[in-house]
């Protein structure tokens, strides 16, 4: 499997998608924008993942690279590409498909639940309710014939699936406790005490077994974006 990782700023990393990547054995390219490195054509790559990032998607001005991740997602959308957007990166698929992205009512910044959407048969189904990691300000509508996954009590649009082979995320469910520990760190600063925004202390007393459980539900989720190519790559009878 060949993947390429979309990453924004160097605290926001893969959590634990890089065990799921490295127990199916993947290849593994990366387009480090906060180094300048460049986007690679699309022909050989299976799997894309947008990571997060503090930035919004209207940051084009000042982060002209912005618009080139946009047409690269939308090319790969079009190219029937498996595609992850996590946080921001969820909101740069919404908005290069011509899904308005804007600030949200609440910013959510914390353990707090995400509520499944009813779903056609097919679908990625959530649980009806599960407890996540979120941090993010700006909300999003959904791109034109996209699948609406799942609600929190603060932002309405928190997870979306286009076709079969596109799933966006609000919320961070790679998250460990050496990647919670670094977003906190660099992005402490946002902790203003608001009704969906939880104190350090509150962020960091998670117990693992939380961890493990969103972990797990990141894996089927990336499970579900391959399971097409895994198919094509399994030995013909």
């Amino acid at each position: 499997m060949r993947v390429h990782v979309l990453q924004h700023v160097p605290f926001e990393g893969l959590g634990s998608i890089e065990a799921w990547l490295a127990g199916k054995h993947a290849d593994v390219s990366w387009t480090r924008f906060f180094a300048a490195e460049a986007l690679p054509p699309l022909d050989d790559i299976d799997l894309i993942v947008a990571l997060g990032g503090p930035m919004s998607v209207n940051d084009e001005a000042e982060r002209p690279w912005l618009l080139a991740e946009k047409r690269f997602l939308a090319q790969a959308v079009r190219a029937g590409k498996a595609v992850l957007g996590i946080c921001l990166g969820a909101q740069l698929i919404a908005s290069a498909l011509g899904a308005r992205v804007r600030p949200g009512a609440e910013k959510e910044i914390g353990w707090f639940p995400i509520h499944a959407r009813p779903t056609p048969p097919g679908a990625f189904a959530f649980p009806p309710a599960v407890e996540v990691f979120h941090w993010h300000g700006e909300t999003f509508e959904l791109p034109p014939d996209a699948i609406h996954l799942a609600s929190s009590a603060a932002c309405r649009t928190q997870a979306f699936q286009l076709g079969r082979r596109v799933i966006g995320l609000q919320f961070h469910l790679e998250t460990t406790p050496a990647s919670a520990d670094a977003i906190i760190t660099h992005c402490a600063g946002e902790l203003v005490p608001q009704r969906y925004v939880q104190d350090e202390q509150t962020l960091r007393s998670r117990p693992a077994a939380a961890y493990a459980g969103i972990n797990s539900l990141m894996a089927g989720v990336l499970d579900y974006l391959t399971r097409a190519d895994d198919a094509e790559r399994a030995p013909q009878p």
